[in-house]
């Protein structure tokens, strides 16, 4: 089966998160290892939250991917987002280029090494949950333990000629505010209003995203680089401070009891990517000193993290990148969260590579390039050579 039908495949099996089911993603794979008698383990959790991986034993290289998919709503699309349509060069369809498509060209690349040489140096990790914290996927698949610390690629869609080997630290937070109410025609005379407690917080987050942090030299030239391969695809105003500030955003907000009484409680979910430089411990204590009037639950917080650009995994990767495609390769750093963190924190060497339309991650009528498709399966083959 050619890449773009395994990923037209993956695409028609609905992995949408929430709910989280991949259940029917992982029997298809397992059906693909079965008939090449690779030995595998299947990773079962409430809700059909189940994960796929190979048990060659310790390898030195761990392939990996997530199964999962954002939600799509059906009737903005073109197209059914659980079609799988191969067209004019595209599969389309929700999860194409996240990740179903590095998936695919992942296992792609494994099945036509290991039929030709009956052994392949890695080991294959297929997940859910990433779209919802990870907790029933990587960040199970590494709290039990099943691989020991090696290099890891995780195929990700990222620009066609450079692996991303680093992301912004996330910190997310409940904010669950009190007041004191009072006749809403009084306010701010009398009564204290919960809801004008947590914009005040806000106006202070507002301004903590203005500040500057020094990454150290080394990192702030690659921060640069970035920024300049960032720009030439994402029309952002400011990209520039995307990566060197904190970003924040206040996802939820709920409070208010009745438009004439001085609010008692407000709920606030609160998210921030945190640049390279600035402490995560530091800065939530920071807040809490300005939320005085609220509990607050750090829900989330990971450090900013950097796979060395001098490593095994980043030299090799590149290198593969520049053997298919003729042209240099560097990697680069991003904001975007991914599983990528619970393997460094676990002691993986790990970056990102694969095919995908970035301006449609997450978006309506996402596709994803057959041509993509079928170079990053070169790349990869090109990188287990390089572990055998």
């Amino acid at each position: 089966m050619e890449v773009e039908s395994l990923c037209s495949e993956l695409v028609k099996i609905n992995t949408e998160n929430p709910p989280g089911n991949t259940e029917g993603a992982v029997s298809f794979i397992a059906e693909l290892f079965d008939e090449r008698n690779i030995p595998y383990v299947i990773t079962e959790n409430e809700g059909g939250r189940d994960n796929i991986l190979t048990d060659f034993g310790e390898m030195p290289l761990l392939l990996a991917g997530h199964l999962d998919v954002v939600p799509a709503i059906a009737d903005r699309w073109k197209r059914d987002p659980c079609c799988g349509d191969i067209d004019g060069g595209f599969v389309h369809g929700r999860g194409s280029t996240d990740m179903k498509g590095g998936c695919a060209a992942l296992l792609s690349a494994f099945f036509k090494e290991y039929d030709k040489k009956g052994r392949v140096c890695a080991n294959l990790c297929f997940v859910c949950d990433e779209e919802n914290g990870g907790r029933y996927g990587m960040r199970h698949i590494v709290e039990k333990k099943f691989f020991e610390p090696c290099d890891c690629l995780i195929a990700e869609p990222t620009p066609v000629l450079n692996p991303s080997i680093g992301q912004k630290g996330l910190l997310r937070i409940n904010f669950d505010f009190m007041g004191e109410p009072g006749h809403g025609s009084l306010y701010p005379h009398v009564g204290e209003s919960a809801i004008m407690n947590a914009l005040d917080l806000m106006i202070f987050i507002r301004d903590i995203g203005n500040r500057d942090f020094d990454a150290g030299a080394k990192l702030s030239d690659m921060i640069g680089d970035s920024v300049s391969l960032l720009g030439e695809i994402f029309d952002i105003s400011g990209i520039e401070n995307v990566l060197r500030r904190i970003t924040y955003n206040p996802g939820q907000i709920k409070g208010g009891e009745k438009t004439n009484i001085v609010a008692e409680k407000c709920s606030l979910d609160l998210e921030m990517r945190i640049p390279w430089g600035c402490s995560p411990e530091d800065l939530i204590c920071e807040i809490m000193d300005h939320a005085h009037s609220a509990n607050v639950e750090v829900l989330e917080c990971f450090d900013p993290s950097v796979t060395g650009n001098e490593s095994d995994i980043v030299k090799k990767t590149c290198s593969s990148i520049e053997s298919v495609y003729g042209c240099r390769s560097f990697p680069f750093v991003q904001w975007a969260a991914t599983d990528a963190r619970f393997l460094r924190q676990a002691g993986f060497c790990a970056l990102e590579y694969g095919p995908g339309e970035i301006d449609l991650l997450h978006a309506i009528d996402e596709k994803v390039s057959v041509a993509n498709l079928r170079r990053s399966v070169d790349v990869y083959r090109e990188l287990i050579r390089r572990y055998c």
